[in-house]
């Protein structure tokens, strides 16, 4: 069984290597994200060739009792800091925010009371003969794991809420899968495989990132004019709505207040729009200052532009440079999204059109 395990063990290192160079070069991430996936993928190798350490010096000459001990304490005490790692990649923001620090405390303290407990053998132990078993208490390890694991899936769900990810529903059956192997590896102990499924699911969460991230406008984190035209030729053309944005004078607040103020303008309309379109349909930004909303029922449109004038108006109070938004719809009766967004187009600008004439 060891030397399977061992054979595993080395392409587990393999791809966790692979992963390394590709998060490396990616282009799609930042420094911020690099990072957290590096470190995740360094931590699963790291802890990987700690289980085959513990398998090799079990039951070996009592010199290497300390080596056992050591090896399983960090094994147990550094599981956590994987997931810990993938939810630091999911915010793009280099500010941590509350909620990570508070788990960062709760792995410094974990960590501790997994160093106090070694000698009494609480969590696991071993004996003076260099002999490793589960302590009494090892149950606070699978508490901490699942936590853990919790935390990292509760964190993907609402990034993924926030950025409209159509695939957000794929990270239940990776908890599942997760938490399925976690628990038959608890059973039968002698498997040996916990630490490859971890990889497999790191790289499948790696690929589910990359493809929320792929599909976001960088500036407003709205959905990109490439998942516009995907999304489009998918919809229901029975009750579905296309609405198109345009900010009104936009150039004007470039050359006045500068593009450091013209690109926090976008970011403040595109997070109206979110709010106020995003429970009943898609929000993309498809052009400089064009946004557009696909509707998945017509009849929810009065109650979202009516919220949406609301939140504009109430940012202008705030920034005064922000100007307004024209915006018109048309019905998705057809299959030709280039001919229902001229008409929408038409709407919006006689929308402009007497939002000037009523300055």
């Amino acid at each position: 069984m060891n030397g399977y395990f061992y054979v595993l063990t080395t392409i587990d290192i393999f791809v966790l290597c692979f992963m390394c160079v590709l998060t490396r070069l990616s282009e799609s991430l930042n420094k911020k994200q690099k990072r957290g996936f590096f470190f995740a993928f360094i931590l699963i190798a790291f802890i990987s060739l700690l289980e085959v350490v513990t398998l090799k010096v079990d039951g070996l000459p009592v010199r290497y009792r300390w080596i056992n001990i050591i090896s399983n304490y960090l094994g147990f005490g550094l599981t956590p800091s994987v997931c810990i790692c993938l939810v630091y990649v999911l915010d793009k923001n280099t500010r941590l925010r509350w909620e990570f620090k508070l788990a960062i405390l709760c792995e410094i303290i974990y960590l501790l009371v997994l160093a106090i407990s070694i000698p009494s053998g609480l969590v696991f132990s071993v004996s003076q003969e260099n002999i490793y078993s589960r302590g009494p208490y090892f149950f606070i390890y699978i508490f901490v794991y699942f936590i853990s694991i919790f935390y990292l899936s509760l964190s993907t769900i609402l990034v993924s809420k926030q950025f409209q990810n159509r695939s957000k529903a794929l990270i239940y059956p990776l908890i599942i899968f997760l938490a399925a192997e976690t628990i038959i590896q608890i059973m039968v102990p002698n498997l040996h495989v916990s630490w490859l499924c971890v990889t497999l699911l790191s790289v499948l969460y790696f690929i589910y990132c990359s493809e929320m991230w792929n599909q976001l406008d960088s500036l407003t984190g709205l959905l990109n004019q490439n998942s516009f035209l995907n999304r489009s030729h998918e919809m229901n053309y029975t009750n579905g709505m296309l609405i198109v944005f345009d900010v009104d004078d936009f150039k004007h607040v470039n050359d006045v207040y500068g593009h450091v103020k013209g690109d926090l303008c976008l970011s403040i309309i595109a997070n109206c729009i979110k709010k106020a379109y995003a429970k009943y349909g898609y929000c993309y930004r498809i052009g400089g200052d064009e946004f557009c909303v696909l509707l998945k029922n017509c009849r929810n449109e009065d109650s979202c532009s009516i919220q949406f004038d609301y939140l504009v108006k109430s940012k202008q109070r705030k920034y005064k440079y922000l100007p307004s938004v024209s915006y018109g719809s048309a019905l998705l009766l057809t299959g030709d999204i280039v001919s229902v967004k001229d008409l929408a187009d038409q709407n919006m600008y006689l929308n402009k059109k007497r939002n000037k004439e009523q300055q």
